[in-house]
Parts: C-alpha cells; structure tokens; sequence
C-alpha cells in the first residue's frame, strides 16, 4: 500500500518534470526553428522507457521471482495496443482542431479534458464524485482557461468544425489517461512488466508512423532511422530523457494513484511554466495568471478537502452523540447480561472515523 507522503512526492515531481519540458523544448530551438526531427523525440522517449521498465523488471524478477506477478494471457496483452492507438487518432485530431482554431483557442477548448475526465472517471471506473468534488474540478478548468485568456474582449469566431475537433480531442485524451488507468489497475501484475508491454507498442506505433511520414513526402529527407540523430543536441537528449521519465511518473501514478492526480499534476504545471517563463524571460505576470494559479489552488484544496472540514462544529457534535449513544447500548447490555456483537462496533466506528479524519 503506498501512503499519501510517497503519492505527493511523485505527483510534485510530476508538475516538475512537466513544466520543464515546455522550456528545455524551448530551449532546443536554433533561431526559433528545430534542427532536428521532432518527431523522433516521442520514439526515443518511448524506447528509453522501454529500456528502463526492462531493466528494472529483470532486477524485480531476481529479487522476488515469486512475487513479481507476471501475466503471459493473450486476452491480456491484447488491451495494450489501445492507448496508443488512441493517441494516434488523438493526434490526427489536434491536426485538424488547428486548421480551424488559433492556438489560443486551442489550448483554452483543451481545458475541456478536465471536466470529461470526471465524467470518464464515473462512467468508465465506476468511481463516484462528490458534489465537492465536482466543483472543484470545474474550478480548476476555470483556473486553466482564466491563466489562458490573453485579454477580456477575446470572443470565439472560429467555425464549428474546430469546436467540435477541440472537443472530440479534449475527450480522446482523457478517455487514453482514464483507460490507461483501468488497465493498469487491471490485475496484480508488476508494474514493470505492464509498461513493457505498454512501451513495446509506443515504439511500434510511433515507428510505424514516422515510416508513413517519409513514404507521404517521398524519402525527401531520408529514412528516419537513418536521419533520426541529424541536429540533435545535450538540449535535445534533455528534452527526450525528461519526456521518458514524465511517462514514467504517469505510469506510476495510474497504478498506484488516479487519473485525476494526473490532471492536476499536469494542470498546475502548466501554470508554473508559465510563472517561470515569465520570470526568466523578464515579462510581467498577468492578473489573470495570478488569479488563475489562486483558482487552481483553491480547486485542489477544495478536492481533496474531507466534507465534513465545512462544518467542524456539526461534526464534533456529531462524533459525540455517537459515542454517548454508544456507552448507553453497553451499559444497557451489561446490565441484561446478554451482550450482542454489535455492542462495541460504535466505538470502532467512532474510532475509525476519527482516525480517518486524522489522516
């Protein structure tokens, strides 16, 4: 069982590895332009995580081979090509959403994949939200699109079409993160092992890809596996090691956290890129950053905030009547001599109660 100390550290270290990505990506550029084939920066990332979740697998296997559970069903390993078929189409989508919308637009309809990872989350996982919890992933969406907005006069007079393409993107990139986490979440087996076998097919697909890509442009700059290191730089190889290890973090916390972890880590390090972008290139943070990162804030406290936090006075109360009742059903047992078992489960429940709010 992995306690909440372990899962925040991971999900800090997330929001981390994702604001930086965006800098060392800028930083990569030569005269604002990439000299080198970004699209073999997700293949390396992919391979480089491969190589490592096998490495690591290997030496969980000789540590504990009896207890390093291992899964070799065919009706098991056929559920791995999913996500990253859902990527593919989910990138195909972005393409299009940007035919139509300016990228502004474009990151603001992305917010909509909070809201649609709840809805995912409820629908897919069967896993319930409170009403707070509802708000507060709302507040968060607003926090996302308020950080965004470049002025208050921006209206939206894009067509149809790239609404409806930011919104079929918004929900094929939550369905990929919430099914990854019904698959991991599967069964018992090492963590390791399941990202070999999901990593295996990342390598696949993304080399099936860029295969298609130079047979689209007729070989004009060469087969990639030939050309895939042209222009890259130590910058470069930053940019695909923290793109490895942010999936890495993911996969982690899809096994051992939720989805919606993963929401926030990544939508909190969206706002501190853009906080610290704006400190090392000497720019002047908006009000409506500062508001925004505040709404985040708010949200994530909001949603993990325990209900009955809200009446602290109604829950105390409420704990105390519980326990008086509860010494009354005992002594009134003992007197009558015919003790049930359901004479002390108050005090269990009372106790577990307050060491849960505790916690």
């Amino acid at each position: 069982m992995v306690n909440r100390i372990t899962t925040l550290a991971v999900a800090t270290t997330l929001t981390l590895a994702t604001s930086s990505q965006g800098l060392f990506t800028t930083a990569s550029k030569t005269d604002g332009k990439y000299l080198y084939n970004f699209s073999t920066v997700p293949l390396l990332a992919e391979l480089l995580k491969l190589m490592v979740s096998s490495v690591l697998l290997y030496k969980q296997f000789h540590k504990d081979p009896h207890g390093t559970n291992v899964t070799l069903e065919w009706k098991t390993a056929r559920l791995y090509p999913i996500p990253s078929l859902i990527y593919l189409v989910h990138n195909n989508v972005q393409f299009f959403t940007l035919k139509y919308v300016d990228p502004s637009t474009y990151q603001i309809l992305g917010n909509l994949k909070i809201v649609t990872t709840g809805v995912l989350f409820r629908v897919f996982l069967k896993r319930k939200l409170s009403t707070l919890q509802w708000w507060a992933l709302v507040l968060l969406m607003v926090g996302a699109t308020m950080s965004q907005v470049s002025g208050c006069g921006k209206t939206f007079n894009s067509p149809m079409e790239g609404y409806l393409f930011g919104l079929l993107s918004a929900f094929l990139s939550a369905f990929a993160g919430v099914y990854t986490e019904f698959l991991m979440k599967k069964n018992d087996d090492c963590l390791y092992w399941q990202n070999v076998q999901l990593y295996s097919f990342g390598v696949l697909f993304n080399a099936i890809a860029l295969t298609v890509d130079d047979v689209n442009h007729g070989f004009a700059n060469g087969f990639w596996p030939h050309t895939m290191f042209n222009g890259y730089s130590l910058v470069v190889w930053c940019v695909v090691g923290n793109l490895a290890f942010t999936g890495l973090l993911v996969s982690w916390i899809m096994k051992f956290a939720d989805t919606i972890v993963k929401v926030y880590s990544t939508s909190m390090a969206m706002l501190v890129t853009m906080l610290i972008s704006a400190w090392l290139f000497n720019l002047q943070p908006t009000l409506q950053l500062m508001l925004g990162i505040l709404t985040a804030i708010a949200s994530l406290n909001l949603y993990y905030m325990n209900p009955l936090d809200l009446l602290p006075e109604a829950a105390v109360k409420g704990r105390v009547a519980s326990s008086q009742a509860a010494q009354v059903e005992a002594f009134a047992s003992v007197e009558t001599g015919e003790p049930t078992s359901d004479t002390f489960a108050p005090f269990e429940g009372g106790l577990a109660t307050a060491f849960s709010h505790q916690w």
